[in-house]
This record gives C-alpha cells, structure tokens and sequence, in this order.
C-alpha cells in the first residue's frame, strides 16, 4: 500500500532519531518511534492532499463549476489545518477543531490576516450547500485560499 511519504522523507526522519546508547537501547520505545513516523507519513498526506485539492478547485473554476471549486477550495485549507494539527497532537476530526486550530495559529504566528483567510475558506465550504457566489468571487477566494496555505504550509 502506497503511504504517499517518499523514500526521502523517511530517510531523513531515520536520520533524525535517537542512536542507540553503549548498551544498544535507544530513549523511544519502538510503540513511540512507530506513532512518530505514522504521524509524519499522515500529516504529509494531508498536506500533499491541500495542494492537489487547491489544484482541483482550479480546474473545476475553470471549468465552469463554482459549487465544486468552492469545496475544493475549503478541502484545501481543511487539509493543511490538518496536517498541522496532525504534526502538534492536536484535535482535527470534526469541523469545529478548524476554527480552533486556525485561532490558535493566529496567536502563534502573531497574524490577525490567517484567521479571515481561514474564513473565507469556510465561506467557500457555506457555498457549496448554497451556491450564492458568483465565479468572481470564488476566484477571489481562492487566491487567499492559497496565501492561506502558503502562511501554513512551512508548519509542517
């Protein structure tokens, strides 16, 4: 089964563990090494996962599909909100821990402009069920969209 996390990537993570001391024993308990890679291999699926769906809301603009490029658009920053949250052992398994997460991020990074980035992606995600935006509008949308993920990208 393809885990999405590159070769690279796992081989930089082995790199960066603890060795083994003189007695061959090592500070993690391999249940806490296994929880560390499986958390990094899915926090790089979630936000490998925000790029394609970022592309996705793109071409489904494009062609013509605003409902769909808007819930595209909102998938991608959910999916970046995860895969930080993922990296930080924080809550992301229902719609209401976005919010937190993104305030959250607000705070640390010290920027007011990520949480309104965060909900305009929302607003893409109300879209969906309403479809009350105009094409204009969601592509405008989608440009904070992706300064959104641009800000929160390096996170993880």
């Amino acid at each position: 089964m393809d885990s999405g996390v590159s070769r690279e990537t796992l081989c930089n993570f082995s790199r960066s563990r603890p060795r083994p001391n003189r007695r061959g024993s090592t500070s993690l308990a391999p249940e806490v090494l296994f929880l560390q890679v499986r958390t990094i291999m899915t926090s790089q699926k979630y936000r490998e996962a925000s790029r394609h769906l970022l592309a996705q809301a793109r071409g489904e603009l494009e062609a013509g599909d605003v409902r769909q490029a808007s819930e595209k658009g909102w998938g991608a920053a959910a999916q970046m909100l995860k895969a930080i949250a993922e990296d930080r052992g924080w809550e992301h398994e229902r719609h209401r821990h976005f919010s937190r997460i993104a305030s959250r991020l607000r705070y640390e990074l010290g920027d007011g402009d990520l949480y309104r980035q965060f909900r305009v992606a929302e607003g893409l995600h109300e879209n969906f069920y309403e479809d009350t935006l105009e094409a204009e509008d969601v592509a405008l949308d989608l440009l904070d969209v992706a300064s959104l993920l641009a800000k929160l990208e390096p996170l993880v």
